[in-house]
């Protein structure tokens, strides 16, 4: 058995490791290097528009999580408490804030630069308006920038709503970047890092469907974290983007050739007994933990929403390189946080259906409304549906409090005893 020192890692986790590492010293020499540094969030974010201004992006909850990860987000949370915040205020805004109070280090050991534009591209979050209000305070001198994204209530998108969004980007954000850059829009050279962001996007998706395979090469949650990691931030557009998933499609393809399961920190799952959906976040203090109470039940999650909080790309979305801001404008409306209700199930039902899973869970995490609000409907629609088992566990974003180890592992085991009487019966029922 794999000890927390010596877990097993994929090639791509290695290789991404080493860009995020990149990105960070990048980051920790910006003022030196005269670059221009703004924060800005994961869904609807702006990046290939963010890089044809030669800026570089910070993600606030991308340095919560990791601080969850690195067991460092339970103080940070306690430190912003003291200062005010509510215990029901999103788990990263709190764990973020702290960060900032205690130095804003990142990952590496490295200060984070403080920022030069707050650029706030609001896609079905309302904590990200007072998560910004809040950077704010901390960094008056920095300029804001808010891109506005209509809300999916008719379940499809407009030309009206498409056009709004193109007045804000050319009449609000390009020149808050003109202004904070000091360089003049270029639209071939965004045109160009789109190019590069289609060619990722089709690595991508090849990648996901994979997970179609009996068995499963791929975990399309807890892996797929990582997966998602360059093309839902600081990445996609880039020519490094699009080699490192050729580089794991290549690597995901070899491991479906040969019936190989999905590898994780404890070693290649040895058998595939159950498929499963999963909706919502996972937590990231107990992350491996977590993990391994799917492996040890042989569980593989074949796909899931999280993975498509920065962008719908399986459902056939391209950016679109020669509309360069209407592309931009509609990736941010097609962010799964930014999709209503009725969108989600239908599209979760879909994910059953194609990847033949077995059981449907979710994860509600305690402080995220965006992804919390309405998950028992969810849940009732998708049984009444499909008729797959549905399972339901509770715990949070980073906070330590509220991740029980034993009512997590208990309820997944009743749960896994449901499936397995389920298969049984399945069977008997075909002799």
């Amino acid at each position: 058995m794999a000890t927390p020192k010596d877990a097993i890692k994929e090639k791509s986790m290695i290789i991404q490791k080493e860009m995020l590492t990149k990105q960070f010293q990048e980051l920790s020499k910006a003022k030196e290097l005269g670059k221009k540094v703004v924060y800005t969030f994961v869904p609807g974010n702006l990046i290939e528009l963010i890089l044809a201004f030669d800026m570089l992006p910070v993600y606030p909850e991308i340095n919560a999580l990791q601080s969850g990860m690195r067991k460092k987000s339970g103080g940070f949370i306690k430190d912003a408490e003291k200062m005010g915040h509510s215990e029901d205020v999103c788990t990263y805004v709190k764990c973020d804030i702290g960060m900032m109070l205690n130095g804003n280090i990142g990952p590496t050991g490295d200060k984070i630069p403080e920022p030069d534009l707050l650029l706030l591209s609001y896609t079905g979050c309302f904590t990200f308006l007072k998560w910004f209000e809040n950077l704010n305070r901390l960094y008056p001198n920095a300029e804001i920038a808010m891109l506005h994204t209509p809300y999916q209530e008719a379940g499809k998108m407009t030309k009206e709503q498409v056009d709004y969004m193109v007045k804000q980007l050319k009449e609000e954000v390009i020149p808050k970047m003109e202004k904070v850059s000091g360089n003049k829009y270029d639209p071939e050279k965004l045109k160009k890092l789109l190019r590069n962001s289609v060619q990722s996007e089709d690595y991508w998706v090849k990648i996901l469907q994979t997970a179609k395979n009996k068995p499963s090469p791929i975990d399309a949650y807890f892996a797929g974290v990582y997966y998602m990691g360059p093309i839902n931030t600081s990445f996609r557009g880039t020519e490094e983007c699009v080699q490192y998933y050729k580089e794991l499609y290549d690597e995901v393809t070899e491991r479906a050739q040969q019936k190989l399961l999905p590898v994780t920190p404890e070693g290649i799952i040895p058998e595939e007994k159950f498929r499963l959906v999963v909706e919502g976040p996972p937590n990231w203090t107990n992350f491996r933990e977590f993990w391994k109470i799917f492996y040890d039940m042989g569980a593989v999650i074949v796909a899931s929403t999280y993975t498509k909080v920065g962008g719908l790309f399986d459902m056939g979305y391209r950016q679109n390189p020669e509309q360069p801001l209407e592309s931009i404008a509609e990736y941010c409306m097609g962010c799964y946080t930014n999709m209503n209700l009725p969108q989600r199930v239908d599209l979760i039902e879909k994910y059953i259906k194609e990847y033949k899973a077995d059981g449907f869970l979710i994860n509600s995490i305690k402080s995220c409304n965006s992804f919390s609000a309405g998950q028992l409907m969810i849940m009732r629609e998708i049984e009444q549906r499909t008729g797959v088992p549905v399972g339901f566990i509770e715990s949070d974003l980073v906070d330590p409090r509220y991740f029980s180890y034993a009512n997590i592992k208990n309820r997944l085991e009743s749960y896994f005893q449901m499936l397995e009487q389920r298969k049984i019966i399945l069977q008997q029922e075909t002799v």
